[in-house]
């Protein structure tokens, strides 16, 4: 699988640099005063320094309200319950709780949402029961 690249706007890269280093554990990469690089599970994710960023929109999904501009990764479902519970153990405040999608059906899977603080932008964690129904509807 090849990696993806994704870039997000922050009115705080210090911040962003911090939470993404120490929180999320991402290793930092090329930098500079503007931006930042960051190995997010093996995929080139960049944080831009802005001076204002957009509020978030949301769209109704499962009776919760999901921010419409997000991004993510797939972990396994134990790196997915561990990931949960440090951050729980850490005090970081999830914007939608860990929770099962379509339980017993195809396509299971956990989520949950944080926010980056320097940027404000939502954060997904997921989990599939198979990875072979990431795709199946």
């Amino acid at each position: 699988m090849s990696p993806f690249h994704l870039a997000w706007p922050t009115t705080d890269l210090q911040k962003t640099r911090t939470f993404m280093e120490t929180v999320l554990e991402a290793r930092v990469g090329r930098t500079s005063d503007r931006w930042v690089d960051f190995d997010f599970h093996g995929h080139q994710i960049t944080a831009h320094l802005v001076e204002e960023n957009a509020s978030a929109h949301r769209n109704p999904v499962d009776g919760k309200q999901i921010p419409a501009f997000h991004f993510g990764v797939i972990l396994s479902w134990s790196d997915w319950e561990a990931l949960s519970e440090r951050l729980h153990g850490l005090g970081i405040e999830f914007e939608v709780g860990p929770y099962i999608r379509f339980a017993g059906e195809v396509g299971e899977q956990g989520t949950f949402f944080i926010r980056e603080p320097g940027s404000d932008t939502a954060l997904e964690f997921k989990t599939f029961r198979n990875f072979d129904q990431i795709f199946a509807s």
